[in-house]
């Protein structure tokens, strides 16, 4: 089973890739329409635009970054650094272990991040800014965030050794956790109870999407949820008290993309907040 998997995402088709980029999108989105949480007074598909957009600039980041993240890859491999060479674990713990640590620096631990750090902080307030949060703001990042979030996944392959097939099995979940975790679908209480123990569920990334502070600063997860309750960053908000964006932005102007792209650089937008 675990060499299928290997051998699968050894040389998983870029058309594969798109197509849990481009289906997840979808399907969450026809969710979206059938369940929603909020009924947003919007036009799904102008709201879409900038949102896909930024989806679009990730994408391309990303592929610059694609070689150097295989070169780390495959030189840790074969010098076998990183820690998961250094602990000599059993095939399946070992590949366990390294989707949870990948998941931890690669997405938790650089979220966490970039919200402390004010010169970070102003990159990823764009994707903040969205006031009608759905499945396609999950890739609604700022191209200077997508290059920091690009280091931080480079620097958790270098730090844990992770051969590129476990790269790509935490890449593809990471894709469908954060379309799913970004939805405005209803999410029932049982799953919140049992499932969202593991996995971030939207209710709780959409406690993130608050605002103001505390909420913001709070439930930083991407695929596992168990990350924020055990450092001590899990907040509980009910959905009635959620209101999106950002007050230290314009949330009138969080569909242009000119003033989006700018906003970094923007002295008039405080960065603390």
């Amino acid at each position: 089973m675990l060499e299928t998997i290997k051998n699968y995402f050894e040389h998983i088709p870029s058309a594969h890739r798109a197509l849990l980029l481009a289906g997840g999108i979808t399907f969450f989105w026809l969710v979206e329409i059938a369940v929603p949480l909020f009924n947003f007074k919007y036009n799904k598909f102008k709201h879409a635009g900038l949102n896909l957009f930024f989806t679009f600039t990730t994408i391309v980041i990303n592929f610059l970054f694609a070689l150097v993240m295989v070169k780390v890859s495959d030189w840790t491999v074969n010098q076998n650094l990183g820690l998961l060479h250094m602990i000599q674990l059993s095939p399946w713990l070992e590949a366990i272990t390294g989707l949870l640590l990948l998941d931890f620096i690669g997405a938790y631990l650089v979220h966490m991040i970039e919200h402390k750090a004010k010169f970070l902080w102003k990159f990823h307030m764009v994707h903040h800014a969205d006031t009608q949060v759905d499945t396609t703001t999950g890739n609604r990042h700022h191209p200077g965030e997508s290059v920091v979030r690009a280091v931080f996944a480079i620097l958790a392959v270098l730090v844990l050794g992770t051969p590129m097939w476990m790269v790509m099995v935490y890449q593809s979940l990471s894709v469908v956790l954060t379309q799913f975790n970004h939805a405005n679908i209803k999410i029932p209480k049982w799953f919140d109870q049992s499932f969202g123990y593991i996995i971030v569920s939207p209710n709780m990334h959409r406690i993130h999407h608050h605002m103001t502070r505390p909420q913001t600063d709070s439930n930083y997860g991407n695929i596992f949820s168990f990350w924020d309750r055990l450092l001590g960053t899990y907040n509980f908000t009910p959905m009635s008290e959620i209101t999106y964006g950002l007050d230290v932005m314009d949330n009138s102007k969080d569909k242009s993309i000119a003033y989006q792209l700018k906003a970094p650089f923007d002295k008039s937008i405080k960065s603390d907040y």
